[in-house]
């Protein structure tokens, strides 16, 4: 087999083995992600609400792989999403005193923001607010990919 003959192989496998790989990382959370809320627990749950924002695509940070839209609403004990994120793993959802909508500012500001809890949907969720946080305290809800630390979205409530 001739050099040139072996160096393309190996480079065409390379780059289907990459795409296949980042494929998995994209399509894993999907699959495994719990059943999402429906629409009537949501509406239930953010009938409670204090606060409601929305999630929009077009925020500074926002891309074709991270991004948000929706209703959202905020109370002592639940924040839901009616609405849809782009999927991806490991995201979290914070509260935050300033509205953020860049990785820089998030980074800057994370010291000052309450980590709420996973959010492990993509189409709606329902997040359990710990006790000790009080959403009052704050203005932005965010939701953070911790593992790439990558921005998804944002909404200012207050």
């Amino acid at each position: 087999m001739k050099v040139k003959t072996l160096i393309i192989l190996l480079a065409t496998h390379l780059l289907v083995g990459a795409l296949g790989f980042a494929a998995g990382i994209y399509t894993l959370p999907i699959l495994i992600a719990p059943p999402a809320p429906t629409k009537s627990e949501i509406t239930t749950m953010s009938s409670q609400a204090e606060y409601f924002a929305e999630f929009k695509k077009d925020l500074e940070d926002s891309d074709a792989f991270h991004w948000g839209e929706g209703k959202v609403a905020i109370g002592s004990e639940f924040i839901t999403l009616m609405g849809k994120l782009a999927p991806g793993p490991d995201y979290k959802l914070y509260l935050s005193p300033k509205f953020v909508e860049t990785e820089a500012d998030f980074k800057r500001l994370k010291t000052d923001m309450a980590l709420v809890n996973d959010v492990k949907t993509f189409e709606n969720f329902s997040v359990t607010v710990p006790p000790g946080i009080d959403p009052a305290k704050y203005n932005t809800v965010i939701v953070w990919c911790e593992t790439f630390a990558e921005f998804i979205t944002s909404a200012q409530y207050r």
